[in-house]
């Protein structure tokens, strides 16, 4: 399953410390040595301030070896750092907090700042102080405490570049302290600051939508409604162009939240949206494919039974490696065995349950258990009938009358009708205008014998 492995291609678009958690959980897949894991980890951490994880990283790749001596004056510049730094911080913090200050502090910023300078003589580049405790903070692990300066920098700064990076910084500690809730709402606070009127040119914010999809998996695949709001972001017009542009292996997330969520409020428009996601990966082909894409092509594109249960047997492994599948492995089968019955049962009017249960990936006792269920549980009810002793399902499913299939097709024709003639009218009131204007322009003189040009008509 290495080749199916999403780690390498998700690092590129993450931050440092996010990479983090997906390297713990790829040592404990053993997809790839431990020795390679292990090293990865030590690289990541030389670049942050944790320094005693980086020196505990070395002693397992170099067990009986000193740590190099570059460690110890890195602790100590840490050290240093942070008590400087907490000084300058402090010293803001002192002063925001104080009651009276709260609250005078106004929607404002320039007033506030203004009120903070005349009062309590308290300059920008000091309030500075916040953001960079913070980011060092965030350096060293301890990303609670980077949440908080960097919430109170927010609400004071006026720099449009520190402010984003704020934002950033917010989102990342929010996400690695797993404060959903609160990771949810600077998501969506990215969201309105990429897309706004100010977001700069269209590369930087594809590249920013790019980082934006690859953050909110932490909070779309731990948060209760994340599933739905998935599927709501990523099938949004601009994010959707992202991912076919920067980074196609997106739609196996986007494939999964689909599958996964068919019985949420997100379902009820479920099988177009379903069906929106089955072109784009049939269009994107060319691109990416795995085996919960694969699955979804052979079941709808090519209704391949045989080879959609080879490859839900395959997705099933993809899932229990998958860093952000992995706890949704049994909603995904569940609800994967169930589109393979729907479009099964739709194709077939008999069906031997055996050789459903055997498309399922089921033996056939556990497979005859689900299918009760599934009949007795969705609208197959009323139109399938089981026959035990053979061991087939039979359906019975009525035809529309002639009369009522036209009426179901025709239903726009005359809305379409109208508006049509509607457009048709005005054209012709417009061309009768024109006409009009043209023989009175014809009908003028400039002083001269020549009649005046007739007004230009513009094609259509």
């Amino acid at each position: 399953m290495a080749e199916y492995d999403l780690t390498q291609k998700l690092i590129p678009h993450l931050d440092r410390h996010l990479v983090f958690p997906l390297l713990n959980h790829l040592a404990d897949t053993n997809l790839f040595p431990i020795e390679q894991v292990q090293q990865a980890q030590y690289e990541l951490a030389k670049g942050t301030n944790m320094v005693d994880y980086a020196v505990g990283l070395f002693n397992q790749l170099h067990p009986g070896e000193e740590a190099p001596e570059e460690y110890a004056a890195k602790r100590d510049n840490a050290v240093s750092t942070n008590d400087r730094l907490q000084q300058e911080a402090q010293a803001v913090l002192d002063v925001i907090e104080n009651p009276d200050v709260v609250s005078a502090l106004r929607q404002d910023k320039m007033q506030n700042l203004q009120y903070l300078k005349d009062n309590y003589n308290l300059t920008l580049d000091q309030i500075t102080a916040l953001y960079n405790f913070g980011q060092f903070q965030y350096t060293y692990g301890n990303y609670s405490g980077a949440a908080d300066y960097l919430y109170h920098f927010r609400i004071l700064s006026t720099s449009p570049q520190l402010l984003l990076s704020a934002h950033w910084g917010k989102f990342a500690s929010d996400i690695l302290t797993g404060k959903w809730d609160s990771a949810l709402e600077e998501l969506n606070r990215l969201r309105d600051v990429i897309e706004g009127s100010n977001a700069g040119p269209a590369l930087g914010q594809l590249q920013s939508r790019t980082w934006l999809l690859h953050w909110s998996l932490f909070v779309y695949f731990n948060h209760p409604d994340g599933r739905q709001l998935l599927l709501d972001t990523f099938l949004s017009p601009a994010y959707l162009n992202t991912i076919q542009t920067s980074c196609p292996w997106i739609l196996r997330y986007l494939a999964a939240a689909c599958i996964i969520s068919r019985k949420s409020a997100t379902a009820r428009a479920g099988r177009n949206t379903l069906q929106n996601i089955v072109k784009i990966i049939q269009t994107e082909e060319y691109q990416y494919t795995d085996p919960i894409t694969n699955f979804l092509r052979e079941l709808y594109v090519e209704f391949d039974f045989e080879g959609a249960q080879k490859w839900l047997g395959e997705a099933e492994k993809v899932l229990d490696n998958d860093f952000f599948l992995q706890e949704f492995k049994t909603e995904f089968m569940e609800n994967a065995r169930f589109v393979v019955s729907e479009v099964y049962c739709r194709i077939h009017q008999k069906i031997d349950i055996a050789d459903l249960s055997k498309r399922l990936n089921m033996s056939q006792d556990d497979g005859e258990k689900w299918i009760v269920n599934l009949i007795r549980d969705t609208r197959m009810g009323a139109d399938a009938k089981i026959d035990l002793e053979k061991n087939v399902i039979t359906t019975h499913r009525q035809n529309l009358p002639v009369y009522q299939s036209v009426i179901e097709k025709t239903r726009g024709l005359t809305f379409r009708t109208q508006v049509l003639g509607a457009a048709m009218n005005r054209r012709a009131d417009g061309e009768e205008f024109t006409k009009e204007r043209g023989k009175a322009g014809r009908g003028k003189r400039d002083g001269s014998d020549k009649a005046a040009a007739p007004v230009p008509v513009a094609e259509n």
